[in-house]
């Protein structure tokens, strides 16, 4: 067959598409390339260290709204923190409940915390401080019901990616939010409260935060058997802080942040750069009385 200089050309295009395409194919394929570590969608902010997960603020300014409780049904009203800028698309979201007669402030500093980090916080209320951890929970799902379906920050939101936490009874109810919502990324008690005390039902990566002074829910009664409680397949993580107490996460609190911060990152935004701060699991230290978990982490 004669090839016209035209139709030369063409067969050279088609060849070089054809070239192209074979080699873009063998760097997703092969080991080692580039195309392999394909960019994890719902990654966020730049590469983390141990200086930026422990700073008192992330890559991100933060800006935030009050929601009134009259304005809200199911829980308390609150406060939502987000990132300003949303030039990086959506973001997991967090909803935090206070502990028994406490309120929003007593655990207003992961807000900002959080938010700078790249994730939604609401910071909430309930709807009295006497409520016990089976109501918290259910608050804690209204909140987030709110925030993704009529909060004036919905749209930032990706409603796939949500997590939950709670001091004391609010970490009580943490675990039952997680238990009656098994689709929730994360969950976090912190020195959590809870007549219930097994939980192997949960199917949320949760991870447990006590603390070695803590007197009116010791670790022994309560941290240490909700973590030994969650299924053996579960991503999970027992943090006890060193020198601390049951009030330890009502104040800024760098191991906490670090932690929490590695923990919401690596499951609500299946961001596996944080994995390198859980596993190999964190040895005791000036801060960490022990730390126990599953190391690799499956999800």
């Amino acid at each position: 067959m004669h090839l016209t200089p035209t139709s030369r050309t063409h067969r050279r295009s088609l060849l070089g598409a054809a070239a192209a395409a074979a080699a873009a194919l063998c760097a997703t394929l092969l080991p080692g390339t580039q195309a392999q570590a394909a960019d994890n969608p719902y990654e966020r902010g730049p590469a983390p260290t141990v200086a930026s997960i422990e700073a008192s603020r992330g890559p991100y300014s933060v800006s935030d709204t009050s929601v009134s409780s009259l304005a809200v049904t199911g829980f308390g009203g609150g406060t939502i923190y987000y990132p300003t800028s949303t030039a990086d698309g959506t973001f997991g979201a967090v909803a935090i409940s206070p502990g028994f007669t406490a309120y929003e402030s007593s655990i207003a500093w992961l807000g900002p915390r959080l938010a700078s980090q790249g994730f939604v916080v609401f910071t909430i209320d309930t709807n009295s401080i006497y409520d016990q951890p089976g109501s918290r929970g259910d608050q804690l799902l209204a909140a987030l019901d709110y925030l993704t379906q009529r909060s004036s920050v919905r749209g930032r939101i990706d409603s796939t990616r949500l997590g939950v936490m709670g001091h004391s009874m609010g970490g009580g109810g943490t675990l039952e939010a997680a238990k009656e919502r098994p689709s929730l990324q994360a969950a976090i008690p912190l020195t959590g409260w809870n007549t219930d005390k097994t939980w192997p039902e949960l199917r949320t990566p949760t991870m447990v935060i006590g603390a070695d002074g803590d007197t009116v829910a010791s670790v022994s009664s309560h941290s240490e058997p909700f973590y030994q409680s969650l299924p053996a397949s579960l991503d999970k993580a027992y943090l006890e802080l060193n020198n601390a107490n049951h009030f330890t996460p009502n104040s800024s609190n760098t191991t906490i942040a670090k932690y929490s911060i590695s923990w919401l990152k690596r499951f609500i935004d299946n961001d596996t750069r944080y994995e390198q701060f859980l596993c190999p699991l964190p040895r005791p230290s000036l801060t960490i009385e022990e730390y126990r978990g599953n190391c690799p982490h499956t999800s």
